[in-house]
């Protein structure tokens, strides 16, 4: 019996992705024997967290870097660096911005929720979130006319689950931020390839250490070496209930030592075309492959659901499946539109197999 079945829980069958709901990433052995080894003696912190810093700074291109527990503290402590710097009595002042500059400008499609509220983030640094143009217009002149004096940083949200329609690209917005002295602050959470986000020039990058890099659940931040400086000082304030553990940071340390990014190899295509064929065949399924909607080098197995021939929709397929034993979860952003998909990243061979067994069983239940 496992962990989870002592605790009477059901390990899960995730072809859903890296998702923070199923817990990140299923770590190699590599990084488990990391964080085992950091358990069993102590460190200095501040010490670890400046190390941990010229890792990132290697595997990013950036200048420095600061390990977190996740993006979205990775983007609470962003913005409160841009805010209070490293002054100590403008730390400890945080949420409470003390008459600085906190208004952090983000795009109407930028402003998503990815379990919590991105606005909620640069609340809890200490900024005030203002949103710019509507959900699928954001021109160049809709941004710059929205800086003031009280603007503190523009905020990018590069994602799956932002508007791509109608949204002025990241260049666009970092040489307006230049123009201005405003820097840029890039969510680019799950994002695999490391180095592109910050040669763009954005000031700081945000990454999830838990997603395409394979580490625990865990944060990064990259950018220029002073306002690296600046996050490390929110440790002292508003980052002390998001400190990150010696067992974690050594965990992304080597996952980030030998990540060798997704892009490579054909991002599942192959195999994900042969999944499509064969869930295809069941009543009621049509399958195709898509790219990642974010364009991400990525290929996914996407199932159309009838549900005159299936004999339920998409949503109620979805909620069998993950009702089930094993309980197995898709990719169901998209359900309400009837459609469904597979991510190959966390799926083993097994997995698929016993995926294909449960599809096959529901639909010929129907």
């Amino acid at each position: 019996m496992g962990v989870y079945e002592e605790l009477g829980l059901r390990p899960a069958i995730n072809a859903s992705g890296k998702m923070t709901a199923l817990g990140g990433s299923v770590l190699d052995d590599a990084v488990v024997s990391a964080m085992g080894e950091a358990a069993r003696s102590h460190v200095v912190m501040e010490d670890l967290l400046r190390v941990a810093g010229k890792v990132i700074a290697e595997a990013t291109g950036a200048e420095d870097g600061c390990p977190t527990t996740g993006a979205a503290s990775g983007i609470a402590i962003a913005v409160a660096a841009v805010i209070a710097g490293s002054d100590p009595a403008r730390v400890g002042m945080l949420p409470d911005p003390g008459g600085r500059p906190s208004e952090v400008l983000l795009l109407k499609g930028h402003s998503v929720n990815f379990g919590a509220s991105v606005r909620q983030m640069v609340a809890l640094g200490g900024g005030r979130a203002t949103e710019v143009g509507s959900v699928n217009k954001v021109s160049a002149a809709h941004l710059e006319g929205s800086i003031t004096e009280r603007t503190a940083a523009l905020l990018f949200v590069q994602s799956h689950h932002t508007v791509h329609k109608g949204q002025i690209p990241l260049g666009e917005m970092i040489a307006i931020g230049k123009r201005h002295g405003v820097p840029v602050i890039v969510d680019a959470a799950a994002e695999d390839d490391l180095r592109h986000w910050p040669a763009t020039g954005a000031d700081l990058v945000v990454f999830s250490g838990g997603k395409a890099i394979g580490g625990p659940t865990s944060g990064i931040i990259c950018g220029a070496h002073a306002l690296i400086e600046s996050c490390r000082a929110q440790y002292e304030g508003i980052a002390r209930p998001m400190k990150v553990g010696k067992e974690t940071v050594l965990g992304l340390l080597q996952a980030l030592r030998q990540y060798g990014g997704e892009q490579d190899g054909d991002g599942g295509l192959d195999r994900m075309t042969r999944l499509a064929h064969r869930l295809g065949t069941l009543p009621g399924i049509t399958g195709t492959v898509e790219q990642d909607e974010a364009g991400r080098h990525i290929h996914r197995a996407v199932l159309t659901v009838d549900p005159s021939e299936a004999g339920l929709d998409a949503q109620g397929l979805a909620r069998e499946l993950a009702a089930g034993d094993p309980p197995v979860f898709l990719r169901d952003h998209q359900a309400g539109t009837g459609r469904l998909a597979v991510d190959p990243r966390p799926l083993t061979e097994e997995e698929e197999e016993q995926l294909v067994h449960r599809f096959t069983s529901i639909l010929g239940r129907a």
